[in-house]
This record gives C-alpha cells, sequence and structure tokens, in this order.
C-alpha cells in the first residue's frame, strides 16, 4: 500500500518541479528583456491554469513587452487568474473595470475586485477603494470609509494614498476623522474582513 500511494506523490512533485523550471525561466527570460521566450514558457502554464503565469501574461499584455499592447488579451488574462483569487490581479481587473480598459467600463466590478484584493491586504487595492468612496464611484460617496481605505494603504507605504488622505481631511469634519480612524483600527483588527 506505501508504493501505491508512493507512485502519485513521486508524479506531483516531478510535475510541480518541471512546471516551477518553466515558470523560473519565464521569470528569468523576462527580466533580462527576451520576452518571446518568456510568453514561450508562461502561455502553457497559464492555459493550464497557473495563476501566476496569468498575471504575467496579463501584464505583458498591457504593457506591450513581447505582444502588441492591447487591453482585451490583458482583461482576460487578469480575470482566469482573479477568479483563482490572485490578490494583483483582482487589484489590476479593477483598474481595467474602473477605466473601461479591455472591458465595459463598471464601476461596480470595479468595486467588486477591489474588495476582495483589499481583503486580502493588498495596498494598491485598498488605496483604490478609498478613491472610489471619495469620489463615489460605484458607491454612495463616504469621506469616511474612504479615508479609513487610505490610511490603511498609507500604513503599508503607498505614498499616494498619504496624500489623499491628508487632501481628503480639509473637507472633512474632526469627528469624521476620528470615525474614519476608528473605522480603520477595527478593520486592521478584523484582518481587512467586512470593512
Amino acid at each position: 500500500m506505501k508504493g501505491f500511494l508512493a507512485f502519485p506523490i513521486l508524479l506531483l512533485l516531478l510535475f510541480g518541479t518541471a512546471v516551477n523550471a518553466h515558470f523560473a525561466t519565464g521569470l528569468e527570460a523576462y527580466n533580462s528583456g527576451d520576452y518571446a521566450t518568456a510568453i514561450k514558457e508562461w502561455k502553457p502554464l497559464a492555459e493550464k491554469g497557473m495563476a501566476d503565469a496569468q498575471f504575467n501574461l496579463a501584464w505583458m499584455h498591457y504593457f506591450g513587452k513581447g505582444v502588441k499592447r492591447s487591453y482585451t488579451p490583458a482583461a482576460k488574462w487578469f480575470q482566469l487568474a482573479a477568479d483563482q483569487g490572485l490578490a494583483d490581479a483582482q487589484s489590476n481587473l479593477g483598474v481595467m473595470y474602473r477605466e473601461g480598459l479591455g472591458v465595459t467600463q463598471d464601476y461596480k466590478n470595479a468595486l467588486k475586485w477591489f474588495q476582495l484584493a483589499a481583503e486580502q491586504g493588498n495596498a494598491y487595492a485598498q488605496s483604490n477603494l478609498g478613491d472610489m468612496y471619495q469620489q463615489g464611484y460605484g458607491v454612495i460617496q463616504d469621506y469616511r470609509r474612504a479615508h479609513m481605505w487610505l490610511s490603511i494603504s498609507a500604513s503599508q507605504g503607498i505614498k499616494k494614498s498619504l496624500v489623499d488622505r491628508n487632501m481628503l481631511e480639509l473637507k472633512m469634519i474632526p469627528a469624521d476623522i476620528a470615525k474614519a480612524n476608528e473605522l480603520a483600527r477595527e478593520c486592521v483588527a478584523k484582518n481587512y474582513k467586512g470593512c
């Protein structure tokens, strides 16, 4: 019985090692500017469902690295990785929905993807949520919630969030700022869930 179980585990390890080798080869090629090799290594992995490879292909399409710049395939690959829970892909997909890049502009979908990424601690998604609440894009404008998300993002080192939050405070009364700070502390204590 032990030998029977060892064979599938061995296959899994060998397959995992080969997948990691292809991913690493693609990463090395990308970092050296050999985008054609990066695509050759990552595309089969992405097509088999590897979220990190899907994200990297999306990034290449978004910025036109080794392919013609095109937001539609970028959105497709970000969507596939986002559906698997990859926070960076969720955050970038949120940007694409907010701006209408490769997809129809849709603030509600942008908000959804920012929220999912923010709940995983993605500081850029948290910053974007702050912007959405400040502007009232896809939500009722809410300066306290905007301040909360901008503060959380700023605490993770996003300087733009700090600047945006400080500018937002000029529009707020002290009681609302205090409430926003309380909301931020509660949100951090809940690991960003349900904020």
